[in-house]
């Protein structure tokens, strides 16, 4: 399994590479997109280019591999996970970044088999960051070797968060709620717009947890891995275990804090992908 694995891995960092190319020519933003879910939910003809070469590609290599892919899912494709090797494909992590040239948006592609993410690649070529994983054989940023903090207290945390673009009451208030818990019990808060981004920070150490209401498979599918490598936890916001499909996410450096965190946290539950 392992042999396969680094065989799959190597054909999709090509391509992820390649395919950074179409982010890398509009580092000055992007202003032609459409809306999905909200008002503040974008999509951009860049996401699908990038989600469209990762899928063809792979397909070329792999034609019995499974895919489930952001823009696919939104033009109606089903959103299925089997034991059967699948791509998970987020094509620009980070659109509202994109659209107005926030240097932080990434391509985000997990590879799963048996439900289980066992590669992922996350890649903002604006910047040139490439973190990657293989089960069992460490986390990297770059060639580098990366591991996560030591922290495994909330006090002494630096917490990624995101508002998300639901508009919907009851997760706006959930957000309110949980900024003003981390202010008064965390050391500080970030958000960088892309939640495999955040999940990547986690694994490098600059952050030390990060949680989310709202996300997708494909945008936690590739950070899972790549944090647990990292010598991190990924579990479900409530403390119990991590469901990729389940739109809720806690990943942090330990899992003494892990548990503090989903202890304090206000719980909002989306609707399963």
């Amino acid at each position: 399994m392992a042999d396969a694995i680094d065989e799959y891995f190597e054909v999709a960092l090509e391509i992820v590479k390649t395919a950074g190319n179409l982010i890398k020519e509009h580092v000055d933003g992007f202003a032609s997109f459409d809306m999905k879910a909200s008002d503040i939910d974008f999509v951009t003809e860049i996401d699908q280019k990038v989600e469209h070469t990762l899928i063809s590609g792979l397909s070329k290599r792999f034609p019995d591999h499974k895919f489930i892919g952001e823009e696919s899912v939104a033009g109606g494709a089903n959103c299925i996970l089997t034991d059967e090797p699948t791509w998970i494909i987020d094509p620009v992590d980070g659109t509202m970044n994109f659209v107005h040239g926030f240097p932080h948006s990434c391509i985000s592609l997990g590879l799963t088999i048996n439900k289980e993410a066992v590669a992922g690649i996350i890649y903002n070529p604006i910047v040139n960051q490439l973190f990657t994983a293989k089960k069992g054989k460490g986390a990297f940023l770059n060639g580098r070797q990366i591991h996560v903090s030591q922290v495994k207290e909330l006090r002494n945390a630096l917490l990624s968060y995101e508002a998300g673009t639901s508009r919907d009451p009851e997760k706006v208030q959930c957000v309110l709620d949980n900024f003003k818990m981390i202010t008064s019990k965390g050391h500080g808060i970030r958000s960088l717009g892309s939640a495999a981004l955040d999940m990547a920070m986690v694994a490098l150490g600059g952050s030390d947890a990060y949680f989310e209401f709202g996300i997708h498979a494909w945008d936690i599918a590739a950070g899972d891995i790549i944090v647990r490598e990292a010598g991190g936890v990924c579990i479900d916001p409530a403390g119990g275990p991590f469901d990729i499909l389940s739109r809720r996410v806690l990943c942090a450096s330990s899992m003494e804090l892990a548990q503090e965190l989903a202890k304090e946290l206000h719980q909002y539950y989306p609707e399963r992908d």
